[in-house]
């Protein structure tokens, strides 16, 4: 039986309407306009997109929606969309206005019942929930608000239980590792992995085509990435190439 491709993800973190990235969720600097990105990325070969208003959370304000709207119109791909929500109707608004599938992560820990409710209003496969973790002894802790808040929950327990509450994916992205360009957490990866039946997007350390490999390896079914795409170093074409000539199976450009 053929495996399921491997999906190559791009990670647009909106702060003022900008694209923006950072390293270990600060030093934040520019990185382009998000509707063209976005567009530029799927002529490119992108598998999917996910779109993270990075400050709504910590502003205690909703998610820039004709800004999602906007992007949603320019493409075809996948659109996944978060940051600010805090309601079922916030999750309803996201897909009314364009997005494919909705993530939440603060407002999942704050309120669990949240994950529940939002994937019997858009369906369990599009509902991801976004953990952000931290390493704190031999294991991992989650931090919301954009990293700011440590919660004092295992990262591996609390990925059970939202998989247990009706997620239907996890976005999971190592504070230790983001921005560094070094690998991802593989420790922290596996773990997740292993611990859950669905499928999980490996985040925070991509550098080079290798790192997206070796997250694979460990049994994740998507890989995200920001910078190593936003400025340049490597194109989402030149990562598939080098996995396809290792045996990943991944999804061919169009």
């Amino acid at each position: 039986m053929k495996m399921l491709a491997k999906r190559i993800v791009a990670a647009l973190d909106i702060k003022e309407g900008r694209v923006v990235k950072g390293i270990q969720f600060k030093q934040i600097r520019d990185a382009g306009d998000p509707t063209e990105l976005a567009v530029e990325y799927e002529r490119e070969g992108i598998d999917e997109l996910v779109f993270l208003d990075i400050t709504a959370s910590h502003e205690k304000r909703d998610i820039l929606l004709d800004l999602v709207k906007e992007v949603s119109r320019q493409l075809y791909i996948p659109f996944t969309v978060g940051g600010g929500i805090h309601s079922v109707e916030g999750v309803r608004e996201l897909a009314r206005n364009g997005a494919d599938k909705v993530f939440m992560n603060t407002a999942a820990v704050d309120d669990p019942s949240l994950i529940d409710e939002s994937s019997e209003v858009l369906g369990s496969s599009n509902l991801v929930v976004a953990i952000d973790g931290k390493r704190k002894n031999s294991e991992w802790e989650v931090y919301t608000h954009g990293g700011r808040e440590p919660r004092g929950i295992s990262v591996v327990d609390w990925a059970r239980r939202v998989e247990d509450l009706g997620a239907g994916e996890i976005l999971l992205t190592s504070m230790d590792t983001d921005g560094m360009k070094e690998g991802f957490d593989l420790s922290l990866t596996k773990k997740v992995v292993n611990a859950v039946d669905i499928p999980v997007i490996a985040s925070g350390g991509a550098g080079e085509p290798e790192h997206f490999l070796e997250a694979f390896e460990v049994g994740a079914s998507a890989a995200l990435a920001a910078s190593i795409f936003h400025y340049g170093e490597y194109s989402v074409s030149e990562v598939k190439t080098y996995l396809s000539q290792r045996g990943t199976n991944v999804r061919p450009k169009d």
